[in-house]
C-alpha cells in the first residue's frame, strides 16, 4: 500500500520512538526529542550524536545529524527541524507548524517502556490531546480542527517491542510464538491509529520494521567475534512477515475510517540495499580496531 500524502495546512506532527543503540546510517527513520524533558534511560544528548547537526551539537536525536522528520518538514517548506513538544521554550509558531512527540525506547507493548522509562505510544496520544488544547488557545477551535485534520502524522514503532520483549528479553515468548506476537502488536497498532483518528487526525505515514537481523545490537549478541558478524536471517524474515501484515492492516483501516489516508513507508528494502551495496552510499573506511571494513 503506497500513497501520496500532502500537508494541506502547512503543519506536520510526528509520533513514535527513537531507537537506542542502532547504527545511524542504517536507520535514518530514527529520531529523539523528549529525552531531555523526560526521565528516559535512552539519551542522545551527548557526542558523537549531533556532530553533523546545524551547530554541531547533540539535540537528543539518535543520529549524527538531521532525521527523516526534519528532512520531511524541510522538503515541504515548513521549517528546517521539528522541535519536541515538551520543550518549555516551544514557540506559538512551532505549535502551529509541527512538533515531535517521539520518545527513545518507546513501543506499542506496555512492557517495552518499563525498562527504558520512555513515553509509550499511547501516552504520546495523551500528549497530543494536551497539544490540541494549547493549539486551540492560540488559533481558536475552528482553525485548530483544520490544522489537525490537514496535518501529516509520521509514525515509526515496533522494533523496540520485538527486541526488548521477544528476542533479547523473551518475556512475551512465554505467551506467543513470533506470529502471535506480531498479531498482538498489530492489534495495539490498530487501537493507536483509531485513537489518532478519533482526535481528528486523517493523514498517517507509517514506517515498517527495518531488517531487525541486521541491527548491530542483534549481530553483536549473536556473533561476539567480529570476523563472524553477519545479519541474522530469521529475524529479517520476521520483519518482512510483520510488514506484510502491517500493509494489510493499513489498507483495512483506510477502508473503515472515512476520509483517512494511510501511507506505508518501506524502510526494509532501503536499509537492506544499503547493507548489501554499501559502496553506493559512502566511502570505504577502515575501523581503528579489527579487520572488518565498512562504509560511512
Amino acid at each position: 500500500m503506497h500513497c501520496e500524502i500532502k500537508c494541506e495546512s502547512e503543519k506536520c506532527s510526528w509520533f513514535g520512538p527513537s531507537y537506542m543503540g542502532l547504527m545511524m546510517v542504517l536507520r535514518r527513520d530514527l529520531w529523539g526529542s523528549l529525552e531531555e524533558f523526560n526521565k528516559n534511560e535512552a539519551r542522545g544528548n551527548h557526542l558523537p550524536y549531533g556532530k553533523d547537526f546545524p551547530g554541531h551539537i547533540p539535540t537528543g536525536r539518535f543520529s549524527n545529524g538531521k532525521l527523516v522528520p526534519d528532512f520531511l518538514a524541510s522538503m515541504l517548506g515548513i521549517k528546517e527541524t521539528v522541535p519536541p513538544f515538551l520543550d518549555p521554550k516551544l514557540s506559538k509558531y512551532d505549535l502551529q507548524t509541527g512538533v515531535n512527540f517521539a520518545s527513545g525506547g518507546s513501543g506499542f507493548d506496555n512492557l517495552t517502556t518499563i525498562a527504558s522509562r520512555a513515553i509509550s505510544m499511547f501516552k504520546q496520544v495523551n500528549l497530543l490531546k494536551k497539544y490540541i488544547v494549547r493549539l486551540k488557545g492560540i488559533v481558536g477551535e475552528k482553525e485548530a480542527k483544520k490544522i489537525i485534520s490537514g496535518s501529516l502524522y509520521f509514525t515509526s514503532a515496533g522494533t523496540n517491542d520485538f527486541i526488548f520483549n521477544f528476542y533479547d528479553i523473551p518475556t512475551r515468548r512465554f505467551q506467543f510464538n513470533v506470529s502471535g506476537y506480531q498479531d498482538f502488536i498489530l492489534n495495539r497498532t490498530q487501537i493507536f491509529y483509531k485513537q489518532l483518528y478519533d482526535l481528528g487526525c486523517r493523514k498517517m505515514m507509517v514506517v515498517g520494521l527495518p531488517p531487525m537481523g541486521c541491527l548491530p545490537i542483534q549481530i553483536t549478541l549473536k556473533y561476539p567475534i567480529p570476523i563472524n558478524r553477519k545479519c541474522i536471517e530469521h529475524l529479517n524474515a520476521d520483519s518482512q512477515s510483520y510488514n506484510h501484515k502491517l500493509v494489510n492492516l493499513l489498507s483495512k483501516l483506510q477502508a473503515i475510517l472515512p476520509r483517512s489516508k494511510f501511507a506505508y513507508a518501506d524502510i526494509y528494502q532501503r536499509a537492506i540495499n544499503m547493507i548489501n551495496n554499501p559502496q553506493k552510499y559512502g566511502k570505504l573506511i577502515q575501523p581503528r580496531t579489527g579487520n572488518s571494513k565498512f562504509y560511512g
